[in-house]
């Protein structure tokens, strides 16, 4: 897996549980893709697929652009506000974006808005702490 610098988007993270029982999650199911596990440096994208888009809907809180990202792909997530990076693959889709429409997150003045990613618990920690909750992130590919 190779994470690069080619801008993707930028918004807001939260995390989400899957896979095995692992730190906070209990036993969840394994995502769209069917490997998700919440020990891995995984995420959920907004536009994993037709379907995924049809029910996270982020073109109703003006996220009208998110590219098409499918199961296996590579991100790199870095935090707005420390600079702290994690490279995830893509095993779900999600979040829900259009459930959060304007919801805000700011460090040093910078502010992101609607979420469009979701982390599992050990990409998020990687990054931030896990009880933060939302987190300003870059993403690139």
């Amino acid at each position: 897996m190779a994470c690069s610098s080619t801008a993707l988007w930028a918004g807001e993270t939260t995390w989400f549980c899957c896979g095995a029982s692992w730190g906070p999650c209990g036993s969840a199911g394994g995502g769209a893709c069917g490997n998700c596990q919440s020990s891995g440096n995984q995420g959920a994208w907004p536009n994993a697929s037709q379907a995924c888009w049809d029910i996270t809907r982020p073109d109703l809180c003006g996220e009208s652009g998110i590219a098409r990202r499918g199961c296996g792909s590579v991100m790199n997530v870095r935090h707005q506000c420390t600079g702290a990076t994690v490279c995830i693959t893509i095993t779900d889709c999600g979040p829900r974006t259009r459930s959060f429409c304007g919801e805000q997150v700011c460090c040093g003045g910078t502010c992101r808005i609607n979420r469009v990613l979701d982390l599992t618990p050990a990409a998020f920690s990687a990054i931030g702490s896990l009880s933060s909750g939302v987190l300003p992130v870059v993403i690139t590919e």
